[in-house]
């Protein structure tokens, strides 16, 4: 099988982005276990670190609360990691601040996974 190009990953992972804010990957735990690795982690805007069970509890909880956002992310970029391992980056701009977000993304053989994210307030 041949190895996609770095284009096509960037545009694969880019159409994920925000990632858990685009609905249509799916909204229940299952669909959210998915497509997080098991030993996923974040580190918020605050600084705060969340494991899985917390983020995919608090997901299940915005997603019955709130309404899906459609904010615009600009200025991707990629870095290949390793084998199947890619590093997403991109300003995310929401109504009260813009902020940088990265993504460690892995192919796995049932699709995408996300390895790793990240958020930063930048403005």
């Amino acid at each position: 099988m041949t190895e996609p190009s770095i284009e096509a990953v960037l545009a694969e992972l880019a159409a994920r982005e925000p990632i858990f804010d685009d609905r249509k990957f799916g909204t229940s735990r299952e669909a959210l276990e998915a497509m997080t690795e098991e030993t996923f982690w974040e580190i918020g805007a605050s600084g705060r670190v969340y494991g899985r069970d917390v983020v995919i509890a608090n997901l299940l909880v915005r997603y019955r609360e709130h309404e899906q956002h459609n904010w615009p992310c600009r200025d991707f970029t990629i870095n290949r990691l390793a084998d199947d391992l890619y590093h997403l980056s991109y300003i995310l701009e929401e109504p009260d601040r813009l902020s940088r977000r990265s993504t460690f993304w892995r192919r796995t053989a049932t699709g995408w996974k996300i390895v790793f994210h990240q958020g930063t307030v930048i403005a």
